[in-house]
Order: structure tokens, then sequence, then C-alpha cells
């Protein structure tokens, strides 16, 4: 085994290899391959070895901190006590950002008497020359809007809608790109184009929807670095020496689309203006970029009854079109997005205000490409206007646009439906993550709604690599949050106008689950990830957000005022008042504090601090003997909904006699209710668990499987590729849902995807990080073989389970160090490296592993009655 070496050391969530990080002592990590085993370690970074022990997972920074665009080489080797010392790791190379104000000589500039309405700028920088012997060249910027730079006219780099956005009037983002490629010796010239973004663009939803939320004019600030082998350095930069000009795109907004003008050639540049800035910490990005992640052709070509030539992508995305169109100059061809069609016509009515339209002129005779730069749209139909002769094959092809955040879990049955609603949420997960996480992609909103991530952070964290990317925005919820512990409802904030912020729903006051994301987000991560630090930044957040609310409760302990979400577009709510559930706010407030009070205990005991730990269990238990003397009567809860159990039996707020009760009553509620769902944003996380720890795990599997409205299988059957906002987002005639909130990619309740993982995968954390692994596959509803498999941050941890006659067979492979509880119903066993057993199955006692079905449920196979 001494030829087995461990694997490239990463830096905090971003990789190995990263240029432009923004910590001076950036934790390290790293996988071992299975065969190699660690009690010591040893890391070497530059000519410097420094001891470890047995931890590999973000393992603190050993040597003197960075410095400011310092550059060093990490390698790692490994031992056990029986084994000689490995060999080396590959290097891997971390180099920090700027990380000190005073590393900025660039200026802010910004195009002199540019109206608000006027075509996007376009910047550019004096003739500069690079000399012989350059041996590194980086740029670092950031943008009032967002930008996209070149050198010569070429592209640098391929993210988008950099710097993203943050809560600006806390900080901003900046970017560092390694350009040292792009400049051979010579005169070369840097060059920008800005657009609205976030930052002047339209932002919010009807009622508050406006542009210039954070400003009126764009701003960009550039520092190009060369450094060459002579020791010396040059920076070119922003300020007075630079010009602008106005450039092709009449418009940008991120709602509305793009219109650009290839005609239009810069001409009339002119000095830059020298904007005064406020001044707010520039932070070098933690997430990962949006990126184009892959591209699709349309899978059909369809007319309208109006006769309007329609595309269809087969898959509702998020993204750009991109198109190759032959025509004359002053051509114009009109691209309109959509996710759905009604009745053949592209169905614009859920976008709402959001014209999602882009506008493309062609500058010259013959061929030219063009893809909207500072845009994106939720969209699987394109409406096409106006295109020269008809489009080609490959002519229009859909980018899909997202952070392009690495992959790390996996789930796949031999049930087709059942994959594709995990397609469904995999889907939605990526849409929705483009730079924040966001409600919608395609209406006039698409913000940071803190209910939606609170319920579906488990699902992210299995499926992607989301520590970075998440860490990024409990940074804005932190700043964001209020002195008193509030949190806004959505983060970034925005600012109701004066005569709208009184409305209930609008006014910000403590809302229960969606203020409580900011404890059960970290909570969430630590959990998936083991990473401590993220607890310690975010704890007087979290402890915050919790005294507020225990202050609101008083001393009954029960949180019953003020306004709630409350169980969110539960399925009984009317179309225009989604908040008008079938379960108590109150009981779900309540609730929601005893949990995040035990959450926060939990997570003081991780941090050593004590006190808080005694306090915060301590009041937890306060509020849920509150819980069961204001909400629990005999064996009933006093809403008598799926939602209500669910909560009592997942959140840990009752037991004995009254957990069994409540968990024989949600079986016969959702038996009353033919199996389909009762449930809402809360709800939906919890019912399957609750049915499963409960003991009514066929209950459960008939819920998962119900095909009928409302149902997560309704959504597939009716050919969603997305999450739906609402359970019948499309009625079973066609036509869309008439409730104005009717989006057709939005993740919450994908949050189911979290069960799948863990009882039909079967592959669960034990303990923070995957340290320790539970896998308990639980067969049921006529599902035969499963595989899942997730890259934690130890390595891939894979499960595969199939039912052959009455044996249960499963394979597990574990990482190097990663110890399993497998636990197929006979018993645990510790196991650790590759595990195959198998055994009887159904076990005695245990419910049908295949169910036949006789109700009005039963299984169509995907297609319609």
């Amino acid at each position: 085994m001494t030829g087995l070496a461990p694997g490239p050391v990463r830096f905090e969530h971003l990789g190995a290899d990263v240029v432009g990080i923004g910590r001076d002592r950036p934790r390290l990590s790293w996988d071992l391959p299975l065969g190699l085993r660690q009690s010591v370690s040893e890391l070497r970074i530059g000519d410097r070895v420094f001891a470890g022990d047995d931890s590999r997972v973000l393992v603190a920074w050993p040597d003197a901190p960075l410095a400011s665009r310092e550059r060093r080489t990490v390698q790692v080797r490994v031992r056990d006590a029986a084994s000689p010392w490995s060999p080396w790791s590959e290097p891997s190379v971390v180099e920090a950002a700027l990380l000190e104000p005073h590393d900025w000589v660039a200026r802010w500039v910004a195009p002199a008497g540019a109206g608000r309405d006027d075509p996007l700028p376009l910047f550019r920088s004096p003739r500069f020359t690079v000399r012989a012997g350059l041996e590194r060249a980086r740029i670092h910027a950031t943008a009032h809007g967002v930008y996209e730079l070149d050198i010569d006219e070429v592209r640098v780099g391929d993210r988008l809608l950099a710097p993203g956005w943050q809560s600006y009037r806390h900080r901003l983002e900046f970017q560092t790109y390694d350009v040292t490629g792009q400049l051979p010796a010579g005169e070369h010239v840097l060059g920008a184009m800005l657009g609205d973004g976030w930052w002047r663009g339209r932002l919010g939803f009807p009622l508050i929807v406006r542009p210039d939320v954070y400003g009126s004019g764009l701003a960009l600030l550039a520092q190009l670095e060369l450094e060459y082998a002579d020791g010396s350095r040059e920076v070119v930069s922003t300020g007075a020496d630079w010009s602008w000009a106005e450039g092709p795109i009449i418009s940008s907004d991120l709602y509305d689309g793009e219109h650009h003008d290839a005609r239009r050639e810069p001409r009339d540049w002119s000095p830059v203006a020298l904007p005064i800035v406020d001044p707010v910490p520039l932070v070098a990005a933690p997430d990962p970029p949006v990126r184009v992640t892959e591209v699709l052709e349309p899978v059909a070509t369809l007319r309208s009854p109006s006769g309007a030539l329609l595309l269809d992508f087969g898959q509702n995305l998020v993204g750009r079109p991109r198109i190759r169109v032959q025509g004359r100059a002053g051509d114009e061809v009109v691209l309109r997005h959509a996710e759905v069609l009604e009745h053949g016509e592209l169905g614009t009515r859920p976008l709402r205000t959001a014209k999602a339209t882009d506008r493309y002129i062609l500058g010259a005779d013959g061929e030219q490409e063009w893809a909207p730069r500072f845009t994106y749209h939720g969209f699987r139909f394109v409406e096409v206007a106006q295109w020269p002769g008809s489009p080609r094959p490959g002519d229009i092809v859909a980018e899909v646009v997202h952070s392009d955040l690495e992959r790390t879990g996996w789930f796949e049955t031999d049930d087709a439906l059942l994959n594709r609603l995990h397609e469904n949420v995999l889907w939605s997960t990526r849409g929705n993550f483009v730079d924040i996480p966001t409600d919608c992609p395609q209406r006039d909103e698409r913000l940071g709604w803190t209910g939606d991530i609170a319920v579906f952070a488990p699902t992210a964290a299995f499926l992607f690599e989301v520590g970075g990317f998440l860490e990024s925005w409990l940074a804005d919820l932190r700043l964001e949050q209020r002195p008193d512990g509030t949190v806004p409802f959505f983060v970034p904030e925005l600012e109701l106008p004066a005569e709208l912020a009184h409305l209930p729903g609008l006014a910000l006051a403590p809302t229960a689950v969606w203020g409580d994301a900011a404890v059960t987000v970290p909570m969430a991560l630590f959990d998936r990830s083991g990473d401590v630090g993220l607890l310690a930044r975010q704890y007087d957040s979290m402890r915050a957000w919790v005294d507020r609310v225990l202050e609101l409760a008083g001393r009954s302990g029960v949180w019953d005022e003020g306004f709630q979400f409350g169980d969110w577009l539960d399925p009984s709510a009317p179309p225009e008042h989604p908040s008008q559930a079938m379960t108590e706010t109150a009981l779900v407030a309540t609730a929601s504090l005893a949990r995040s009070a035990r959450l926060l205990a939990r997570a003081a005991s991780l941090l050593g601090r004590t006190d808080d730990e005694r306090r915060y269990q301590s009041e937890a238990d306060r509020v849920g003997t509150a819980f069961r003397e204001r909400f629990w009567r005999g064996d009933r809860a006093t809403s008598d909904t799926q939602t209500a159990y669910a909560i009592a039996i997942e959140w840990d707020l009752l037991n004995g006699a009254d957990l069994a009760a409540a968990g024989d009553r949600l079986a016969e509620l959702v038996r009353a209710n033919g199996h389909r769902i009762g449930t809402g944003f809360v709800g939906t996380s919890l019912i399957l668990d609750a049915l499963t720890t409960a003991g009514y795990r066929d209950d459960a599997y008939r819920l998962l499987q119900q095909t009928e409205a409302p149902s997560w299988l309704y959504t597939v059957r009716m050919g969603g590729t997305t999450i739906w906002e609402r359970w019948d987002s499309l009625l079973p005639d066609g036509s869309v849902n008439p409730g104005e909130m009717t989006s057709f990619n939005h993740y919450a309740l994908g949050a189911v995807a979290d069960w799948m993982h863990r009882t039909i995968g079967g592959l669960a954390p034990a303990a923070p990080g995957y340290r320790e692994v539970r896998i308990a596959p639980r067969p049921g509803g006529g599902v035969t073989r499963a595989r899942t498999a997730h890259r934690s941050p130890y390595g891939l941890i894979e499960v595969a389970w199939w039912l052959e006659g009455e044996r249960l067979h499963v394979d597990a492979s574990l990482p190097a160090g990663i110890t399993g509880i497998l636990d197929l119903g006979d018993g645990e066993d510790r196991v650790t490296g590759v595990v195959s057993r198998s055994t009887s199955w159904p076990l005695e006692g245990t419910e049908s592993a295949i169910m036949a079905y006789s109700d009005s449920a039963a299984r169509t196979g995907g297609q319609d009655d």
C-alpha cells in the first residue's frame, strides 16, 4: 500500500488550486484512497513541513498566514502505526486575493453623463505594454452592476453575472482572474462592459418591484497586476485615464431580457467620471462562479394555434438562448421565454410583469452568433419571431446557467417516476442556485426567501457542495439581521416603499421557519460538512434570533402573536391566500421555536459554550412543555392536520403514549385523504419521516407514489421536469393555476429527496460530515433496487441494494477512515471499506416490502387515467 498517495489538498469549500482565496489561513482537506490509512499526517507548505494527526477535513492552516497575492504549494502525506509514510500528494496551489483595503490602488470609474435609460456602457484602459519575462498577471475586479472583462476584445474568463448579488450596503465581492496567458509581450488594452444586474435592474414582486434598488449609476473597479521574472511589478487600474462609450446593448434586465443592436459600434470615447462611492468592505468571493454548465438543443419545433413558432427544449431550465442567425444588417430576432404552454400558446401569465424577452438586431449581412450577457430566464419553451427565413438545426440552443457547484449526490431506483421526481429536484436546485438560493428563476421575484432554503438545505447539501455558496448567503443574512435579532423574509433584503411598509406579510417582523433559517441552515450544513467554523461565524446570529423569539413568546412559551407564513401553500389554501393553511400558525411558530432553541443548545455545546448550552436546552424544554399544554388535547392536536402531527413527531415535541397517538392519527389522516398530500412548505419536508418514525413506512411510500393531485408524482405525470411551487400549478385540463404565485420551478417541496436518499437509498450521516455513515435501506412501494452515492468531505460513499425473492442484498463502499453502521432491520453492525450483506426480507414483524395497490391512487405508469 506504500504506493498509494492521498488526493490533492483542497482549500475551504473551493477545491484544489485556488487563485484569489479570501482567507489568510485557508482550511485544508484531502481524500484517502481505499487501502490507505491515516493516524498521523504531514503537510508540506512550500519548503516547510508540519506534523498533523488523523484529521483530514477542514484542517487548520498550520503555517504563517498568507499575505495578499501570496502563493504557496501544499502537499500532504499520511501513515498509520503499522505502515510507512505514503508518497506525497500531487501539489495543490493556493493564492491569496487582495486581503487588505490598502491593496487597492484602482479608483471607481463611471460613464460620465450617462442616463438611466441610455445604452449600457463600455470601458477601456489606455494602451499599455507588457514586457518580456511576464511571470504572473492577475485582474481583481468588481462593479456596481454586473460586468464582463476583455483584453484586446477577447473575453476574460467564463464567469457570468459577476460580482453576483450580495447585501451591497454591507459588502461587495470581487473576483480574481489569472490572465497570464492572454498577455504576450506587446501592447494591449483592458476593457469592460457593464450591465444593470441586481444593482439597478428591476427587483421585487408585485407591490414592491422597482428598479434602482441599490443605485441608479453603474461603476467599475478593476486592477491588473503584472509581475515579472526580474521581480518588478506594474499595475494597470481603473482611473481618470480610462474612457467610456455607449455599447451595443440597448437595455438588459434580469426580469425583462436583453436588447442588443449589433449595428452599434462604440465611438465617441469620452473621459470617465470618478464617482464618490460609499465605502463597504471588498471581499474575495467564497463561492463558485455562475457559468454555462450545459447546452441543450430543442427536442421539438411546434406551431401554436395563433401560428407562433415555438421551440420545446424538453426540460424546464434556467439560462439563456444562444443563436446562430443568417440575415441582413438590421434584421431583428425576438425570443420570448416561458416555462409552460397553456392551450398551445406560450404560458406567460406566471411571469407576472417579467417580459423575459430578448431582442437581437444583426449588425451586418451574413451569419452572426449571439447570446445575451446580463440576463437569464426560467424556460422550457421559446417563441421565435421575425427570424430571417427558418431556423436550422443547431441555430438556437439553450445554455444552462447557474452557480457551478460540484455535484456530490446521486440517486436511482428501478421506478421511473421516482427517478424523474429526483431529476426534477436536481434541476430545480440548479435553476434556483444562481449566486444566491432563490425562490424561483422566471418571474418578477427571484429573491433569497429564507423559508425555502430553511426546509431544503439538507437536500441541497447532499446533491451539491454548497458550503461556500451558502456561506456567502449566510454572511448576508448575518449582516441584514436587525439588532434585535429579526431576520428578513428574504436575503439580500429589499427596502419596502414607505407606503407599503405597514402591510402584513410586507412589514418586517419575526416569522417562524423563515427566520429560523438563521439556525437551521448553519446546523444542516454542519451536519453534512462538519464545518464547526461556520457555526462559530454564525453563532451570534443564531443566538440573536432565538433570543428575539423567546422574548416574543414571553413567560407562556407560546408564540401566538404577529404575522406568520405558517404552513405556506398547503393544498387547502385558496389560490390568492397561500397563508390560509389548515394548521394554526401559532402551533407552527411555537414548535419551530422549541426546535431552534434545541439546535442552538447543540451549537453551543459544539463551540464549548456550556452556559449557553444549559440555558437554551432549558428554554427548549420549557417551550416544548408549553406546546403540549397549548396544542395537545388528549390524543389529538388542536390542529388535526398532517402538518401538526408531522411537526410534533419530527421536532421531538411528544413522547410515550402521546408520540404513538400522534403517529397513529397521522396515518389515519393520510389514509382518509387517499394518500394525498395535505401539507405545505413546512409539513412537506417532515411528513414522510414522521410516518416512518411512527412505524407507517408503507403509508409513507404510498404518499410518495401517489399520482393524483395533490402529490409529488402528479407533477411528474403532468409532464413536470422541475419541482412546482403549488401542488397543482398546472391543472388536469392543462390550464395554469389561477393563483398569482404559480411558479413551475420552486425547490421547497423537493425537500422530499432527503427522505428518498436516507430511507429508499439507505445513506445518511450518523456523525457530522459523514465521518460515520448509517446504511439502512428500507425497501417498499414496489421498488426492488436502488443505488445512492454521495461525495462526502471524506470521499465517495456508495450504497446499492436489490431484492431477490425474499432476500435483501446490500453492497456498500466507504472511503478510508469512515465507519458505517449497517442496519438491515435485524440488528446493527459496524463496518468499514467494501461491504456486501444479505438478509431475509421482509423481516418478521415488518411491513410488506412490495405492496399491491387497490385504491384510486393506483400507479398509472406515468399515463393519464
